[in-house]
C-alpha cells in the first residue's frame, strides 16, 4: 500500500500551526502499520539551511500554470525513516513566511500541479494521495481535469482531510480559470463555483474519492450551516464519503518524562510537576507559591480560540486568587489585552507575545489548568498536550475538545476535565470557578489527575482508521 501525502508544512522542515504537526507525526505512525507514506512539500526559503543543504536534485520538468510554463525541481531527502520530497521553485517560495502573499493562489496551483506532474517522475507510485487543507485542495480536481487519460494514474484514489474548514482558498472566478486552464464547464454549482468565485477547498470536497477531518464530532458539525462555513450543502451530500479521524499525538515530543525544557522531569507525581511550577514562578518573577493554581493558555490569540469570552471575564477571574500564563500571537487587541493585564496585576499574570516551543512545554508543565474556550475547534493539539503534562483543560465542547474531554463529574469522581456547551462568557467563567473549587479539594484534584493519567492519544488508533480507509479505497 503506497500513499502520497501532499500538504504545505511538516514538522521538522517548515511550521505555522497544527496541520505541520499531523503531517510530521502521522506518516510515522501508518509507516509502523505497514503503509509505505511518502511527503511531498513545497521547497520554502524558511526551511533551515541544515535540511536544505541535504536534499538532493531527483528530477526537473516543466509544469504549465495556465499558459505559463514554469520550472519545477523535485529533491528529496529521508528523514525518521520518511521519504520527503520537495518542490523546487525559487519564483513561488524562495520568500519570507510561507502564507499570505497575493499571489498565493498561482503559488498554490503550480505546487498542487507539481504535485500530479511528479508523480509519473518518481521512483514511487502511489496507489492513494493523501491531500491537506486547501493548500492541495485542488490535486484531485487536476487528477480528473488533466490527467486521467493517462494509464498509470486511473489507479489512483484521492483522500482529502478537512484541518480547518474556515480556511478554503476562495479566489476570483477568472484567477482559478486562468491558472487551471479550464472553461465555464467546470465553473458550476456542481463543480469549483463558490458564490461567484472558486475555492480550492470546494474543488476538493467535490471531486476527492473520500473525505476525512480530525474529530468525530467536527464531522457532524460541519453538515450543519452554523459551522458548515458556506460548504454544509456539499458536505450533506458528500456524507456517505464523509469520516472523522481524530488527531494524535506525538507523544515522543510531548514527554515531561524526558522534555529538555522542563525544570523537573516526571510523570504522574503531582510533587515533581508543581517543582515546574515554581520555577517558572522564579524564572519570570511571579510570586513563589505551590499552592496557587495557576491557568496557563497557549494560543493564536484569534476569535475562533475563544478570546472574545476571556475578554469579558478576566478582570473577574483574576479577582480569584489564581496566576494567569499566556503565550501566543494574533489579533494586535487580544495581544493588548494580555499586555495590559500583566501591567495591571503584575503578580497574576505572566504575558509572553510570541510563540516559543521551549516556553511552550514549560506553561503545560507549569499549569494547574490550561484554557481552551474555542468557538469552533476541529480537533485541538492544546488538550491533547495538556493531557501529556498532567493539567487539566477547561474547554467548550465542540469538535475534537468535546470528543477528547470527559466532563468531571463531582458524585462520581469521573472525567478528565471541565467544559461547558454554550459559547458564553458567564458561562467559561462559571466552569473556571467550579475548577478552582476542585483544586482546593487535594484529594479529589489529584483523583482527577490520575483519570488524565490513563488517557491515551497517540496515532496508533488513527493509522489504523486510515489504513482500513485506504485498504477500502484501493480494493474499490
Amino acid at each position: 500500500m503506497n500513499v502520497l501525502f501532499a500538504a504545505s508544512e511538516a514538522v521538522p522542515f517548515v511550521k505555522s500551526g497544527g496541520l505541520a504537526d499531523v503531517i510530521g507525526s502521522l506518516p510515522r505512525a501508518l509507516q509502523a502499520a505497514g503503509v509505505d507514506v511518502r511527503i511531498i512539500l513545497p521547497k520554502y526559503e524558511e526551511i533551515p539551511a541544515e535540511w536544505r543543504e541535504q536534499m538532493v536534485t531527483v528530477k526537473e520538468f516543466r509544469v504549465y500554470v495556465g499558459w505559463r510554463e514554469q520550472y519545477c525541481g523535485v529533491q528529496e531527502l529521508t528523514h525518521d525513516g520518511i521519504r520527503y520530497y520537495f518542490i523546487d521553485n525559487e519564483f513561488y517560495f524562495k520568500r519570507q513566511g510561507i502564507y499570505g502573499y497575493g499571489d498565493d493562489a498561482e503559488r498554490f496551483v503550480f505546487f498542487s500541479r507539481a504535485v500530479c506532474e511528479a508523480i509519473q517522475h518518481l521512483d514511487f507510485k502511489p496507489d492513494v494521495v493523501h491531500c491537506h487543507d486547501w493548500q492541495t485542495g485542488l490535486v484531485p480536481f487536476i487528477l480528473k481535469a488533466h490527467y486521467h487519460h493517462l494509464e498509470e494514474y486511473r489507479r489512483i484514489r484521492t483522500v482529502f482531510t478537512i484541518h480547518n474548514l474556515k480556511y478554503q482558498g476562495r479566489f476570483s472566478r477568472e484567477l482559478l480559470q486562468d491558472l487551471l486552464g479550464v472553461g465555464d464547464s467546470y465553473f458550476h454549482q456542481e463543480s469549483l463555483e463558490f458564490y461567484g468565485d472558486g475555492s480550492c477547498m470546494k474543488g476538493a470536497l467535490v471531486y476527492s474519492d473520500y473525505i476525512t477531518t480530525v474529530s468525530e464530532t467536527y464531522a457532524e458539525e460541519i453538515k450543519t450551516p452554523y459551522f458548515g462555513e458556506g460548504l454544509d450543502g456539499v458536505l450533506r451530500s458528500r456524507s456517505q464519503d464523509l469520516v472523522g479521524i481524530l488527531n494524535g499525538l506525538d507523544n515522543d515530543f510531548y514527554d515531561p518524562m524526558n522534555d529538555p525544557a522542563l525544570a523537573v522531569k516526571y510523570r504522574n507525581s503531582l510533587s515533581k510537576k508543581r517543582q515546574n511550577k515554581t520555577a517558572f514562578q522564579e524564572e519570570f518573577g511571579l510570586p513563589v507559591r505551590a499552592d496557587v493554581p495557576v491557568i496557563g493558555l497557549v494560543s493564536r490569540l484569534v476569535e475562533q480560540k475563544g478570546l472574545d469570552l476571556i475578554e469579558r471575564i478576566l478582570d473577574e477571574l483574576l479577582q480569584q486568587d489564581v496566576q494567569f500564563l499566556l503565550l501566543g500571537t494574533g489579533e494586535w487587541k487580544y495581544e493588548q489585552l494580555f499586555r495590559q493585564a500583566a501591567e495591571q496585576y503584575p503578580d497574576k499574570v505572566s504575558t509572553h507575545i510570541r510563540f516559543q516551543e521551549s516556553l511552550a512545554h514549560k506553561i503545560y508543565a507549569a499549569s494547574d489548568l490550561f484554557l481552551m474556550p474555542s468557538q469552533f475547534e476541529p480537533c485541538g493539539l492544546g488538550q491533547l498536550i495538556a493531557f501529556r503534562y498532567r493539567t487539566v483543560p477547561v474547554v467548550r465542547e465542540t469538535g475534537g475538545l468535546k470528543d477528547t474531554v470527559i466532563p468531571y463529574n463531582e458524585f462520581t469522581g469521573e472525567g478528565t476535565g471541565f467544559s461547558f456547551a454554550n459559547y458564553n462568557a458567564h458561562e467559561l467563567l462559571f466552569t473556571l470557578k467550579q475548577a478552582l473549587q476542585l483544586y482546593a479539594e487535594p484529594e479529589k484534584w489529584a483523583g482527577l489527575v490520575t483519570n488524565i493519567n490513563k488517557t491515551e492519544f497517540g496515532w496508533g488508533q488513527a493509522a489504523k482508521a486510515y489504513k482500513q480507509l485506504y485498504g477500502r479505497l484501493i480494493q474499490g
